[in-house]
């Protein structure tokens, strides 16, 4: 079984006081203790978003660890890649996530982890770099489309309430042909995909709502408040 949990917003560094999210990501593996990995490439592996990451998931049932690409801890990635249970992937800015997974090699790692059963999670570029295309502000001023990985189908927004242009560029984007119709999210929202097909949708806020945007419409979807 193939999973991604896409976070439009949210876990342990957005936060820190509501673990839903984060402890529903670490749920949907069947292993005591599984291993972990943090990759914070989108944020140029920013310290203290490292040592948040390390401050919540210590504290559960698990073995976290991370993986720098500016200061790599061993040169057989796709080895220590293939050995994590759970991949996470912060946030950032996605053009240079992309650059730079595609430079190590990376992406084709993660996609044989992926392949071989381990569960692919992220926030914000973290959620987006997953999808065919989706909605960045990683070029400086103002959203622009971009093109990720392609390991689900469509295109992706998070952040649909957390930011006001999102909706907005989202839909025109759409509208215009510039990317394809897909999935959008509010922050405190989880898409989880199994084998490529959206399973299911969880909240850690009671009024956040995954939605499928089309050329022609947006339809709210039904989203599982996980505080109930």
């Amino acid at each position: 079984m193939r999973q991604v949990i896409a976070l439009g917003g949210g876990g342990f560094s957005m936060e820190p006081e509501n673990p839903l999210l984060d402890r529903y990501i670490l749920k949907q593996c069947k292993k005591v203790n599984p291993k972990i990995c943090f990759i914070a490439t989108a944020s140029g592996d920013a310290e203290e978003y490292i040592e948040q990451f390390y401050d919540f998931f210590k504290m559960e049932k698990c073995e976290p660890t991370h993986l720098s690409l500016f200061k790599p801890h061993t040169r057989d990635i796709k080895k220590f890649i293939m050995n994590q249970d759970i991949i996470y992937v912060g946030g950032g800015n996605t053009k240079n996530l992309m650059a730079l997974w595609r430079e190590w090699e990376l992406d084709i790692a993660i996609r044989q982890a992926y392949d071989n059963g381990t569960i692919l999670a992220g926030l914000s570029a973290g959620s987006l770099c997953w999808f065919e295309e989706g909605v960045t502000d990683s070029y400086g001023s103002g959203l622009e489309p971009i093109s990720c990985l392609g390991i689900l189908r469509g295109s992706h927004c998070p952040h649909y309430d957390g930011e006001e242009n999102r909706r907005p560029a989202y839909q025109k984007f759409i509208k215009e042909g510039s990317i394809i119709s897909g999935f959008a999210a509010d922050d405190g929202v989880a898409l989880h995909f199994i084998d490529e097909e959206l399973d299911c949708i969880v909240s850690s806020r009671p009024t956040a709502h995954g939605y499928r945007v089309d050329k022609d419409k947006e339809t709210q979807l039904s989203t599982l408040y996980l505080g109930l």
